[in-house]
């Protein structure tokens, strides 16, 4: 089992490739189709929410805001109310590969005039998920070192909370990755973490896999390799399905490895737990009957504990299975059975 494979996909909102547009609350987009389609109900009618429980921006122009917006424009107001619980939510932007620095830009650029602190994903490891559906990433460790230094620079001083590539030690451990690829990986982590945390408020979280993965004795050593001691922690179930109260339990066993640092966990979408039925080695893919999980905030359960967040977006697909789009791409039928499955 390939862990939390399947995390979503690089697209970035094209509205934020236009940092000002944003800013201006322009809902227009920029021609390509990725912009407002619903008549002003993505900006008008999604707003941040209160900092002190949930300090991370809320994009209004995400897919599942999209898509509320079609479902208003096409009369269908009880599906409108159910996407609503995902696009009234702050989740990851996950950064692209081609535009770094300007992706990074436009979204900090627009949380920050909102007040807010942008989430971000950073998944372009080379050598990605091994070449599953997720498969791909930079080029090669230059290609990789130059993506982060946009990053950075796209950054800037601006407020950030960093999720550093999902996936990319629970792969060398499984021996998913090849061997040959191991120590290059490591020093790519590691640049990566002291560039972000060269910034002056940036927070970076490396992930750690999840609780239906191994053991944290397992992954402790390759997150110390890492770079976690420079890092203000780690993440875990980003884009699974385990309990909050499971991916606590991995998370404090593994954080008594690695010196107490905190961690974060993806709660997106986990409200029912797991999927245990079919193939062991997808049921991690696009599983029917979950639910959205506990809503972002900084209101945890225990203090080692710094946040619930929706690293994942709901609503995006794993991958090519059960019927599903390509990684990452919005999927309206399962986000829409995600969202009725969950109770208030």
């Amino acid at each position: 089992m390939y862990g939390s494979r399947g995390a979503a996909g690089v697209r970035a909102t094209a509205v934020v490739l236009g940092a000002a547009l944003l800013i201006a609350g322009c809902t227009s987009g920029d021609g390509d189709g990725d912009g407002d389609k619903g008549g002003g109900d993505t900006g008008a009618r999604i707003t941040q929410l209160p900092k002190d429980a949930a300090p991370f921006w809320v994009n209004p122009h995400g897919n599942a805001a999209e898509q509320v917006a079609d479902y208003a424009r096409d009369g269908r107001e009880t599906e409108a109310d159910q996407i609503r619980k995902i696009a009234h939510q702050p989740t990851g932007e996950w950064i692209g590969p081609e535009n770094p620095e300007q992706e990074a830009r436009g979204f900090t650029e627009a949380a920050a005039e909102a007040d807010r602190t942008a989430l971000l994903v950073l998944y372009n490891i080379p050598h990605r998920d091994c070449g599953q559906y997720s498969g791909g990433g930079a080029a090669d460790g230059d290609a990789y070192r130059a993506w982060i230094d946009g990053v950075t620079q796209g950054i800037g001083d601006r407020s950030a909370t960093v999720i550093l590539e999902p996936d990319a030690l629970l792969h060398l451990v499984d021996g998913c990755t090849p061997q040959e690829f191991h120590e290059e990986r490591y020093a790519l982590l590691t640049y990566a973490v002291g560039k972000l945390k060269s910034l002056r408020s940036t927070t970076v979280y490396l992930d750690a896999g999840n609780a239906g993965w191994g053991h944290p004795d397992q992954i402790f050593d390759p997150l110390n390799r890492a770079g976690i001691a420079e890092a203000d922690g780690f993440s875990v179930n980003v884009s699974n399905f385990y309990s909050t109260e499971d991916s606590l339990a991995y998370g404090k066993d593994l954080s008594a490895k690695v010196g107490g640092k905190h961690f974060v966990i993806d709660t997106s979408r986990n409200g029912n737990g797991p999927y245990t039925e079919g193939d062991p080695d997808e049921r991690w893919c696009n599983p029917p009957g979950r639910a959205l999980g506990e809503t972002p905030t900084t209101r945890t359960a225990d203090p080692s504990v710094d946040a619930y967040l929706w690293i994942k977006r709901p609503g995006e697909s794993d991958g090519e299975c059960k019927g599903g789009p390509k990684a990452g791409a919005w999927w309206p039928a399962y986000a829409l059975a995600l969202a009725q499955a969950t109770t208030p």
